[in-house]
């Protein structure tokens, strides 16, 4: 089975016998994934399709919504917590991420960068929203509300004293280095208390 180039990556950082909440967990892809590697977890998805989707792949999964808080789920009750390209969508973005960290000892969150390249220069060229491979909306008909850059991202961590354990950024299977906010088209952090 293979993954996408952003979900391999967190599943390289999941060590085996973690305990993983996934949130957004869209059809279970990744945690179908770790089961196979010895992780257990949870799913939260608010799609119905999707739900299915895991249950078919024999992945736990409970059907909620995310802008309702994780008050279900108890204080360090999870190794890891994993939010993948979902937290561009998220109303109580703050928020989640608060929750994130009280329910797991660690956060791995992904999202699309909006300083990447390709998206300055749409917006440059043409005077409209970009769209592209990792935000693939029209402005009006996207379920996108925060666009951020890593800067944004670090801002916010830094503001409700969370660290940055890791930040890998990606064009693609490429893992970006020189230049990330401007050549990265997806960022991954791992943060912790």
């Amino acid at each position: 089975m293979s993954l996408r180039s952003d979900l391999q990556k967190i599943a390289n950082d999941i060590p085996p016998g973690a305990h993983v909440l996934d949130l957004g967990c869209g059809d279970g892809e990744l945690l179908a994934y770790l089961a196979a590697r010895g992780v257990s977890g949870y799913g939260v998805e608010i799609d119905v399709d999707n739900v299915i989707a895991c249950v078919e792949r024999g992945v736990d999964v409970i059907q909620g919504d995310l802008e309702a808080g994780l008050a279900g789920f108890a204080d360090q009750s999870f190794d890891v917590v994993v939010l993948s390209q979902t937290i561009q969508a998220m109303k109580q973005t703050e928020q989640i991420l608060l929750d994130m960290l009280r329910v797991g000892r660690e956060a791995i969150v992904t999202f699309p960068n909006f300083g990447y390249w390709q998206n300055r220069l749409q917006i440059l060229l043409h005077g409209r929203m970009p769209v592209s491979e990792t935000i693939p909306y029209a402005w009006y008909d996207t379920p996108n509300l925060h666009l951020c850059m890593l800067g944004d991202f670090e801002a916010l961590c830094a503001k409700n004293g969370i660290r940055v354990v890791e930040r890998v950024v990606m064009d693609g299977e490429q893992e970006i280095t020189f230049l990330p906010n401007l050549l990265g088209s997806l960022a991954l952090y791992r943060v912790s208390r």
